[in-house]
């Protein structure tokens, strides 16, 4: 009779730790990602600058004209701006290159500060 009752508590004890797996694989499979997609997705948004080819959540693409708090103005054709707000943008297409100024430029405009 002592036999009987101890195996009966530790059968009890298996959908406890069956529950819990399933909740860990769930976490890892289906959590964990997205958080990593949303994460990547903000970091794209706040590194968008002015010069990049970017597209909408629509499939517009445009040209990042400029860059506001939480509004960014795109050309989508010569002469015509519109703007969205950050989250609107789904993916940046090309990144802006950076403006460089001549060597020779930049020291004449040293000499003319001084």
């Amino acid at each position: 009779m002592f036999l009987a009752a101890s195996s009966g508590g530790a059968g009890s004890f298996m959908p406890i730790l069956m529950i819990v797996l399933l909740f860990g694989v769930m976490y890892f499979m289906m959590i964990r990602p997205q958080q990593k997609r949303r994460r990547e997705a903000e970091q794209m948004q706040n590194t968008i600058g002015p010069g990049a080819e970017v597209v909408t959540i629509g499939g517009l693409y445009g040209t990042v004209v400029s860059v506001e708090n939480e509004t960014v103005t795109l050309e989508v054709a010569p002469g015509v701006h519109t703007r969205y707000a950050r989250p609107a943008i789904a993916r940046v297409v090309t990144k802006a290159e950076p403006v460089a100024v001549p060597v020779e430029k930049a020291a004449d405009e040293a000499d003319v500060k001084d």
